[in-house]
Formats: C-alpha cells, structure tokens, sequence
C-alpha cells in the first residue's frame, strides 16, 4: 500500500515510532553514561541550562503541530537565552503575545526556528502588558523577590524594630511587581534607550536577560510610581529615581543590570545639557584591582559607538573635584585630569585622589549622581568600611543614588546602607535648610539569599594532616592515579584559594613541577597575590584567561566577582573564614548557570571546629540542587560538627585559623609546624634542619677562626 506524502513529516515519523510515543514524557538515560566525556564549563555552549530545573521543563522537549510554522515552546529556547531558576512552561507568564486562552493548541516543532524567531522580533518590538496574576506569576517561578524597604512605617527605627516582627501578610504588601523585561529588545521600545547601546547588548551574544537584569532593569529604568502606587512626592522622583539592594547568586549578570542603567542615564543627562562629557556622574567601586578591570571592559563593549566614557582610576590621576577648594598647581601640572562619565575604582585609589591637604578631609565630587558598590559587603566590611563611607560623604549631590550589589548580604550591612543613606539626607537637608525627598529603597533577592549555587558538584574531603591536603591535592592534577573517588571530573584549568600569600607561594613551589615538561611544565602552575606588581597581575590573569594557565593559586583576591567562564572547578585548599567567602569563592566556576563544575574543600583535623559554616552551605546547595545520595555532606557530619558562637566568628572571619598565619598560634608553638605545606616528614624535614645547622655553624666557626687570626697578625708587630 502507497502512503501519501504527510504534510507534517515530524509528526509522521513520531507516530510511526512506538517507542518515541511512548517516551514523549520521559527523559531516556543513556546506559552507557560512564563512559561518556563529562561536561565541564569550559566545553558548554553559551546558551546555557536552567539553574534550578522544574519538572515542568520537560515539557519543553515536547514537539506540538503549528500549522507548518515551529519554533521552540519556551523563550527560554531561544539562542543565548539564561533560565537560572526555571520559570516551567507557563506560556501565561514567559510569552504574553501568545494566545493565552488557548496556549497548548499553540504548539511548536523545530522544523521552522527561524520563522518563528522572526515573528518574536515583531513581537518583542511592541511593549507587552501583564496582568498583576501574570507578573506575580512570573517573579514567583523565577524565584525573585522586591521589596520597598523604606514605606510606610519602616522608615523611622522604631518603625524598623517592629516589622521585624511583622506577619507574612503585612510582608506580602510591601512587595512590588514591575512588569518584568522579556527581551533587551524592549528596553528600545518602553524605555527609549539608544539604538546603540541595545545593539552592542545584542552583539555580546545577550538575548534574553537573566533573573537579575529581568529583575532590576525594570526598577532602575521604569518610574517608581508604576510599581509604588502608594508613593508619596511621586511628582519628586524620576525615571529609576531608587536606591536599590540587590543580593543575586555569583555569576548571574550583575554588572550588566548595574551598567546598562548607568551607561543610559548618563546619555539621558548629556542629552538633556546639549554638551559633551565635562564631569563625572557615576562612581563604581570594587574591591579589587582585577574587578575593576573587568568592569571597565565589560562597561566599554556596551558603551562602544556613544558619547559616554568609562576610565579605571589608577595612581598618578587627578579628578576634576570642587573647583572652590584650594589645590597645589604643581600638583595638577604633574597629574594628569581624568575626564570621564563612569569612574571605576577601588575604595583606596579613588580615596588618595581625593585626599585633601593634611587634615582637611577629602574633597568633594558635587556631579556624581549614581554610586554603585559592587561586593557591598566587603566593601562596608571594617577592612574598607572607613575609605567607602569617605567617599560616599565626599558626594554631596542631593539627587545622588546608591546601589549595593553582591552574592551575599547579611542584615547587618543592610541596616548600614540604610543608616548611611538616613544620615546622608539628613546631613544635606541641615546644609541647605530644605527638605530633601526621601527616595524608595528597594531590595531585590535572586533565588535564597546567602546561598551557592546548586548547579556544581560540591565535595568536602577529610585528609587528616597537611601533607594528606598536599597528597590529595597532586591526585586531583594526576587524575590517573588510584583513588577511591573517580568520580570526580576535576579538569583543568581550575583555581586554588589558600589563607595567605606565604602559604600560596608555598603551595606553588610545591607544586610548580608536578605538570611535566610535555604538557608545559612550570608554564601551567602560576601564583597570584596583591604582593606581586600590577603588571604581573595583569599578566598572569590575561594567560590565566587564555587558558595557558592550567592551576592558579591565589588567596581572596580572586574570590569575589573575577569572571572565569571557562574555569572547571575550585579547590578550597584553606577552609574560608566565612560561609560568604565559601559562596564566592566556589561562584568561580559554574558561572552564568553552567553546568559540570566542581567545588573540592580539603579539610583537617585542625580545620573540623571551623567546618560547620562551610558544611551548612554545602547542604543547602544540596537541598537546592535535590541531591539526596550525600556525596557533598551528609547529616551525620552536620550533626557532629561544633558550632562557633559570635565572638569566635568574628575572630575566625578576622584573622583565619591561626595555626595557618604567619605568627601562628601562640598558645600552641608546635601548631605552625604541624601546618606547614611540604610532602617532606616531619623526620626528614627534622634532620635537614639539623644538616642545615651543622653547616651554618661550621661556617660560623671558621668565620671566627678566620677573624681570631687575623687580628693575631695584626696586633703583633713583630720583634726588632
């Protein structure tokens, strides 16, 4: 019998294949699972899988008839596109251009993408509406939660003291819905932003915005009147007119949510003065100088073909500050003066330029009108808490407006940013004897607040002593050697943290022999730490980035906000002094929802009364990722590991673990010796040091001989 030719092959096909039927709903495993390449970061695509995958995401996989017109079911499909926390398949909530009433009959095959992602484009190009079910909708399953900090009763303290006490419903009134941004595309259309700058979004391989920038664009680009219905002196507050918290997961698009507001807002001005750039409007500053330097980059690639430009401050610059204070005219003809829209800066740099003659305090930045902190709580930590707040002083327009941007925020430095920003307003308002509007405080929590991120593979690994850290740490570069655990796909290149520069120099020499000369040798294990000069720095993560740099081994430094997208795994060769620094630290790898990155702490018996912190959030990533099999931590270890009070938290995010500093623990003289990092014996070790004093003092002796002789010759004179 003659079949006809189907008009719709695909589903021919499907239907002509049982098992295919059968299994239209089932995620078939391959037995041959083992054996296949593990995927790792640096082998992924760009478009990359959800986060916190839901089961509705299979149905994603189902192929559904469109009238010989297909495209994928979700915008999450979509080339480029990052679902970080699963949104599902509601077709409600992810694309409202499509026939709601009736969403499964408008179903998609792969057969036409290319149609249908023309007919998206026509689509995106139009503002799209939702309704207030919609949009809670769509925050819920994207897990995203605003709240407007500062209405109503909790701006005053006491007003702050009780609503920590509040219920969930009066909770639930004071968060806010913004209609959510589906496509950088709209931000043309309902926002009026540059033609420019949304093609340069598009041109860096960005489609569709993550969590956060879906998230926070809305808030800094929208009037705050749309979302705040109850908002007091809305005729005061402009266009993204807020002060916004936000606590997103490492690797999620921050700096892009911070920088594409900044970079039109900046236009928006320039446009509204009719001149060119003269003074500095915004302020970012990072903890680090490799932070900086990526923020600059990144800032430039979206403000490439426009007026507005972004400078790294460095030593031997000077500022355009408030003309009315006296300065040395030698010092300005030496310096030369730093002419840009967006200024990117440590804490300390920016603090020398604007340093004022001894005792005058810093000079004053009267332009700025945007200051973003990003890593906010390092930055209002003790260890830069003095410099920031300096500077945030030093910015005296009354339309200024703060963004504190980080992985992880405590309450602590939530309630400093707002103290900060009571005092500042009131500190103006006694200047100028006006009453200056209090602008909404917002925060924004991507997914759990505090948290890593569930889509690597987390591991705690007991080693005893120091030199079992050593020995594990060669096994996971010689993954060929026997190991009880082969399931651990560590490949390079990866990075290493240690506690404090001399253990990570030490490491490295360790180490630096261990890659043999085939492969690179020395070439592929390099050390990084604030010792080292600038353009060492420089140099060794720009080969790092290249991937001629297999194993890097740094302290902190690199922990917070340094993008490796390529990098596989971390090693936590040091215990961090803090579940935060635990969370940043591994947010090195799985960067922007990759899957197939691995984090390795190494542990020993000195380290078990300082695990707890670390354990706690290896569970919780656990909990998120729902891996039940315990091969991160397992409740047993949860339960029997001690708990350190407030003091001891303190102490331990201050100074370490002291048996690992450069003084050591006083208390215990042998505790250094114990932690030294060397694959010598203490025996071994014992009778070099001995051969090592012999000859030291062999050497003394015939110094003094020597000596002893020659003053003989020299006082004797002789006989007549």
């Amino acid at each position: 019998m003659k079949i006809e030719a189907a008009t719709d092959s695909s589903l021919f096909r499907t239907a002509m294949d049982p098992l295919r039927l059968l299994s239209r709903s089932t995620t078939i495993r391959n037995a041959n699972k083992k054996n296949a390449t593990p995927s790792t970061p640096s082998g992924g695509q760009n478009a990359q899988p959800q986060l916190f995958p839901t089961n509705a995401q299979h149905s994603t996989t189902v192929k559904k008839r469109k009238r010989g017109r297909d495209a994928p079911d979700t915008i999450g499909d979509q080339e480029g596109s990052l679902d970080f926390f699963g949104s599902g398949s509601s077709k409600a909530a992810r694309l409202p251009q499509v026939d709601r009433q009736n969403p499964v009959s408008k179903g998609y095959d792969e057969a036409s993408v290319a149609g249908e992602q023309e007919e998206a484009q026509d689509s995106t190009s139009r503002p799209s509406s939702l309704t207030d079910g919609e949009v809670r909708t769509f925050y819920r399953q994207h897990k995203l939660k605003m709240m407007w900090l500062n209405g109503d009763r909790r701006s005053t303290k006491e007003g702050r003291k009780k609503a920590k006490h509040e219920d969930k419903v009066e909770k639930a009134k004071r968060q806010i819905f913004p209609q959510p941004l589906q496509s950088f595309r709209e931000l043309e259309q309902q926002n009026a932003m540059s033609t420019t700058v949304v093609k340069n979004i598009t041109d860096q391989g960005y489609h569709a915005p993550t969590e956060v920038q879906l998230g926070a664009l809305p808030l800094l680009l929208d009037s705050p009147s749309r979302y705040l219905p109850n908002l007091r002196q809305a005729a005061e507050v402009g266009e993204g007119d807020i002060d916004l918290l936000t606590v997103a997961p490492t690797g999620s698009g921050k700096t892009l949510a911070f920088m594409i507001p900044l970079i039109h807002k900046v236009l928006a001005v320039r446009q509204k003065e009719n001149q060119p750039s003269k003074s500095t409007l915004a302020i970012i500053l990072a903890p680090t100088k490799e932070l900086v330097s990526q923020t600059v980059n990144e800032g430039r690639k979206l403000a490439a073909g426009t007026s507005v430009r972004i400078t790294q401050l460095r030593k031997g610059m000077r500022l355009d500050v408030n003309e009315d204070q006296p300065r040395s005219q030698s010092n300005i003809a030496e310096k030369s003066v730093v002419k840009a829209d967006i200024i990117v800066s440590t804490p300390g740099t920016l603090q020398s330029l604007l340093q004022g003659p001894s005792g005058s305090g810093l000079h004053t930045l009267p332009t700025v009108l945007h200051l973003v902190l990003d890593e906010a709580d390092v930055l209002l930590d003790p260890l830069f808490r003095e410099q920031t707040e300096g500077i945030w002083n030093a910015l005296t327009n009354p339309s200024l407006r703060v963004g504190l941007w980080s992985a992880t925020m405590g309450s602590n430095i939530e309630e400093l940013a707002r103290s900060n920003i009571n005092m500042r307003r009131e500190r103006i308002d006694s200047v100028t004897g006006r009453h200056l509007a209090e602008a909404p405080l917002v925060r924004l929590v991507v997914g759990l607040k505090d948290s890593a991120v569930p889509n690597i593979d987390h591991r705690l690994i007991y080693a005893a002593n120091e030199q079992g850290k050593l020995m594990g740490l060669r096994q996971l570069l010689h993954p060929n050697a026997p190991s009880k655990d082969t399931s651990l796909p560590l490949l390079p290149p990866f990075l290493v943290f240690t506690q404090t520069i001399e253990r990570a120099i030490a490491l490295h020499s360790e180490l630096m022999y261990d890659i043999p000369a085939e492969a690179g040798g020395i070439s592929r294990i390099a050390v990084l730490h604030s010792d080292l000069t600038d353009k060492a720095r420089d140099s060794i993560m720009t080969r790092f980035r290249k991937g001629e740099i297999w194993v890097l081994i740094t302290t902190d430094l690199l922990s917070r906000g340094v993008d490796f997208r390529g990098v596989n795994g971390v090693v936590n060769y040091d215990l961090p002094t803090s579940s935060a620094g635990y969370v940043h630290r591994v947010g090195r790898t799985g960067r922007a929802g990759r899957e197939g990155g691995v984090a390795v702490t190494l542990y020993s018996k000195e380290d078990i009364p300082y695990l707890k912190h670390v354990a706690n959030v290896v569970a919780m990533a656990q909990k998120q990722a729902d891996i039940k099999d315990g091969s991160g931590v397992q409740q047993w270890l949860l339960d029997a590991l001690p708990s350190l009070n407030k003091q001891e938290k303190q102490k331990l995010k201050k100074h370490g673990i002291e048996s690992r500093t450069a003084h050591g623990n006083k208390s215990d003289p042998k505790a250094g010796k114990k932690t030294k990092i060397s694959s010598k014996s203490g025996f071994i070790r014992k009778e070099e040091n001995k051969r090592k004093g012999a000859i030291a003092g062999s050497k003394r002796r015939q110094q003094a001989d020597a000596t002893s002789d020659a003053g003989d010759e020299t006082d004797f004179g002789g006989f007549d």
